[in-house]
């Protein structure tokens, strides 16, 4: 074993599992309120005038709001085992869903994000999730009150979630990929077809608001989750490289014994769209 892989592997034997997930969000209007001491305007008023106000300081350049003014509606999340075998690494996926309920608040799902990490001690795996998600969820956590000591007590100077090149703790795949900035930041879609990989299907990240407004809860719920599988698509793909996996192929069929165990509309999507890539979709025990 080289000495970057023994470091980076003896690093890695702090976790058990892996928790990959992505948020969704819609503009937080009381706060756009509050910043634009504004309480005459109706909701869709303020909204206009936060994504312009993003425009003006940023010289026209980006109406995307800043971590602070997005409200969290859906955080998705797979969470799988990390078994180790010398050198090398296996996960087995335990779960894939969305944390609370439809009906489940916006400080709920903050809180339960949080609780559920504390312990043990996981490797997130995000895609942007250390300029975006992570920002957001501590913003959303100071809002309502939410104590994250793990977030910020873990590890130490050069190993935590806290350290930006500490991919062992926090990958978020946008840097990894980028060699942290060195090359373009790609976005999701642009490595799902490059990788070969299921991507965005129906839905993308500009169609929730609406579909948070129209009540369409849980078909948010659905396309997140499968942003999250991607997500975790293209992370084994980067583990397989930098030689921490010593096999892809197995964790591929994990993911489709999985996706065949669960009935729902979407994984079934996803399996679907597999197939057209090439894949073979069928459950491992139907093979044997």
């Amino acid at each position: 074993m080289s000495i970057v892989a023994r470091q980076y592997h003896c690093e890695h034997m702090l976790h058990s599992r892996l928790f990959v997930f992505d948020i969704e969000t819609i503009p937080d209007i009381i706060a756009a309120r509050r910043l634009l001491s504004d309480y005459e305007s109706d909701d869709i008023e303020i909204e206009q005038k936060i994504i312009q106000y993003h425009l003006d300081i940023t010289g026209g350049k980006n109406a995307f709001l800043r971590q602070p003014f997005h409200q969290v509606v859906c955080i998705s999340f797979l969470e799988a085992e990390i078994k180790y075998d010398g050198e090398y690494e296996f996960y087995k996926i335990k779960q894939l869903r969305s944390g609370g309920n439809i009906k489940s608040n916006e400080a709920d799902l903050i809180r339960g994000f949080f609780d559920y990490l504390s312990s043990p001690i996981a490797r997130l795996v995000t895609f942007n999730g250390r300029t975006f998600d992570i920002p957001v969820l501590k913003y959303r956590a100071m809002i309502h009150g939410v104590q994250a000591a793990w977030l910020h007590r873990s590890g130490d100077k050069w190993n935590s979630y806290n350290s930006r090149y500490s991919a062992n703790w926090h990958c978020d795949l946008v840097e990894v990929l980028s060699d942290f900035g060195i090359s373009a930041r790609i976005k999701m879609n642009e490595v799902c077809a490059a990788l070969n990989i299921p991507g965005k299907l129906d839905t993308d990240g500009s169609m929730v608001r609406d579909m948070y407004y129209s009540g369409r809860l849980q078909e948010i719920r659905d396309y997140c989750e499968l942003d999250v599988l991607s997500t975790y698509f293209v992370y084994i793909r980067y583990m397989h490289h930098v030689g921490l996996l010593k096999d892809y192929q197995p964790h591929v069929q994990d993911i489709v014994d999985f996706l065949n165990t669960e009935e729902r509309v979407n994984f079934q999507n996803f399996l679907e769209e597999m197939g057209k890539l090439g894949y073979d979709t069928e459950a491992s025990h139907k093979k044997s």
